[in-house]
């Protein structure tokens, strides 16, 4: 099975070698990167870690990482998005979908061979349902004034009688 991935970005780089799937858990989160967020659930800092102060009212909320196989330390593989960049704090993020099928099909003690860094695309994958994209160049929306919706014109008629 192969997958797209985004790995750990610079300053979080993903450890390279060979391990082992350590551990799985279906609906695990992270213990130190997250988000704060107010009251009312608007995020204050997206890129937010455990030791950040949090601002009366607010709340740190752990990073979901749906789909998790632990292979080295903190690192591990697990749903989330992909920007096409390396982008994660050292683990390997996969399109959920795939996550669900490594998940599925790895047990603990399976080999893990981490190689190489993300190469950088211009494809993204957000995490959760993908969307439904038809053959290229017809699944992009027409540009140019002849697409453009036409105004519609009036009868006028004198303002004073």
């Amino acid at each position: 099975m192969e997958s797209p991935v985004s790995s750990g970005r610079y300053g979080h780089l993903t450890e390279t070698g060979s391990f082992k799937v350590i551990e799985k858990e279906l609906n695990h989160h992270s213990s130190i990167y997250g988000k704060i967020v107010d009251a009312y659930g608007r995020t204050i800092v997206a890129d937010a870690d455990v030791d950040m102060h949090v601002p009366r009212g607010c709340r740190f909320v752990p990073a979901p990482m749906p789909y998790f196989m632990r292979f080295h330390g903190s690192d591990g593989m697990h749903a989330g998005y992909l920007p096409g960049y390396p982008a994660s704090h050292g683990c390997v993020r996969m399109p959920e979908q795939l996550a669900i099928a490594f998940f599925n099909a790895v047990e603990v003690g399976t080999p893990v061979h981490v190689f190489g860094r993300t190469a950088r695309t211009n494809q993204y994958y957000r995490y959760g349902q993908q969307p439904q994209r038809g053959p290229w160049p017809w699944s992009r929306q027409q540009i140019g004034p002849q697409y453009e919706p036409q105004p519609r014109i009036y009868p006028s008629r004198p303002a004073y009688p």
